[in-house]
């Protein structure tokens, strides 16, 4: 998956070709709906021919028609069975439950994926992907078994050696203990934090009870690339789960992959 939130189109457009020139296999591309470029994105996607769509961070019924006309794919990311109906009504080929664990852009009713998941899986009945603390084969196992599909990762594999990531936010993750992320930012857009300068300058102006404009202003513009991509840990916004406990080292992301699977396999046989 590439996640575009982070990207100028350009940028998208230059990973996807990328992504075709390593791959024969499946690809999809994440686009929160929530980006200003959204526009520019979505020609890509579709210039492009890339044949999966990830939507979040925003109504589905916006683009998930037009997208499914041009032959792509698309599932969309919720954090509640509201949404969850709202995205069968907009005709989603599948759905990504995701939990109050996440790191980045999260829900404002903290349920956790552990209570999320049966209750999606209630009322949908396309593929059902879980995702939000998701980082051992343990948690994909416990995901099966609460009605999941499928499971989606991102947070042990920012510390892989393939990831785009600063060095010093790398670093960080290996050393993050339990209890280091919060989830903030509610009144705009929430958002899973690591715990650093310009967290707690956020969460001083919320107590303070300052305006959304007032906090935006705090953000400023490229805050996360800042902190992720140039490796400032104390004035970025160092968006990352709840999972970033599981990691130990900066490792391929094929190994990574692997220990997540054996993993998996050795538990659901203990179960049998």
């Amino acid at each position: 998956m590439i996640g575009s939130g982070s990207m100028h189109p350009e940028t998208l457009r230059e990973h996807i070709k990328k992504c075709k020139g390593a791959t024969q296999n499946s690809f999809g591309v994440n686009v929160p709906l929530l980006y200003p470029e959204i526009e520019k994105i979505i020609e890509i996607i579709v210039d492009e021919n890339v044949k999966i769509v990830f939507t979040s961070a925003g109504n589905p019924a916006t683009w998930t028609g037009f997208l499914k006309n041009k032959g792509i794919t698309v599932i969309h990311v919720i954090s509640n069975t509201k949404f969850a109906r709202k995205s069968i009504e907009a005709g989603v080929d599948a759905i990504v439950a995701e939990g109050f664990e996440a790191g980045g852009h999260n829900g404002r009713e903290e349920t956790t994926t552990l209570c999320l998941l049966p209750l999606v899986r209630d009322v949908v009945n396309v593929p059902l992907l879980a995702a939000g603390g998701i980082g051992s084969g343990r948690a994909m196992l416990a995901a099966e078994a609460l009605g999941a599909d499928g499971v989606q990762i991102g947070t042990r594999f920012a510390a892989s050696l393939e990831s785009s990531a600063h060095e010093n936010f790398k670093s960080k993750l290996v050393n993050l203990g339990e209890g280091e992320t919060i989830l903030t930012m509610k009144q705009l857009t929430p958002v899973r934090l690591i715990k650093n300068k310009f967290y707690q300058r956020i969460a001083e102006a919320e107590k303070a009870g300052l305006s959304i404009d007032e906090v935006k202003k705090i953000l400023g513009k490229g805050r996360a690339k800042q902190g992720i991509f140039e490796g400032d840990l104390d004035e970025g916004e160092l968006e990352i789960g709840q999972a970033a406990s599981y990691v130990k080292g900066v490792k391929p992301a094929s190994e990574i992959l692997m220990e997540i699977w054996e993993e998996y396999l050795v538990a659901k046989k203990s179960l049998t």
